[in-house]
């Protein structure tokens, strides 16, 4: 059977490449916009995720406009100071209360935290719990805190509008807006919707 032309075996091999390159950019690019998966670094989400676990988090519905929703684990950009020892907040006269405003410029890492409160919402927190507009949270997923872990904001502050307050599940050992304050919405990444790793753990966060 004669050989096929030079001609065509490059044409093949062309085609095929391109196809290649294809698949690499559409994939490239669905992480960028759509989904894309993170490490949990540390203990602060106790015992919803373990420092090891794997999510894949959906950027796509904040892009095209969905607002975080109380009860959602959220990938975000903390202010700058967040990542300091103590966290920063950007108000210095607290009397009492988490923190209500942050510094004005973002970190440049990334936390994962829930959303406990947004926009509109009036809050303090007793012994870990948070009491939004009144009514304690349903938080059976949490790990309470202990009497000394410094877990009571007593006096009551308004969440502005636009904004999330973020709370870490393990609510005793956690740096979150209690200690560097609400976030604008638009520094929320996207939802944490599948711990995918380990395999043994898979579901929804």
């Amino acid at each position: 059977m004669p050989e096929a032309p030079a001609r065509s075996r490059h044409a093949q091999l062309f085609e095929f490449v391109l196809i290649v390159a294809l698949a690499v950019g559409l994939a490239l690019s669905v992480q960028a916009y759509a989904v894309k998966p993170y490490r949990i670094p540390s203990e602060s989400m106790l015992p919803t995720l373990k420092v090891g676990d794997r999510v894949l988090v959906n950027r796509l519905s904040h892009r095209l406009g969905s607002a975080p929703k109380v009860g959602q684990v959220v990938v975000f950009t903390p202010p700058a100071g967040a990542e300091a020892v103590p966290a920063r907040c950007g108000v210095q006269d607290r009397n009492g209360r988490a923190c209500p405003a942050p510094t004005p410029r973002r970190a440049s890492t990334t936390f994962v935290k829930r959303v406990v409160a947004v926009g509109g919402d009036r809050i303090s927190i007793r012994g870990g719990h948070v009491i939004r507009n009144g009514v304690r949270e349903r938080d059976a997923y949490t790990l309470p805190c202990r009497p000394d872990d410094g877990c009571d904001f007593p006096r009551a502050i308004t969440i502005p509008r636009g904004d999330v307050f973020l709370m870490g599940d393990n609510r005793g050992n956690s740096d979150d807006s209690r200690f560097w304050g609400p976030i604008p919405r638009a520094w929320v990444i996207g939802q944490a919707s599948l711990r995918y790793w380990p395999l043994g753990r898979l579901g929804t966060p």
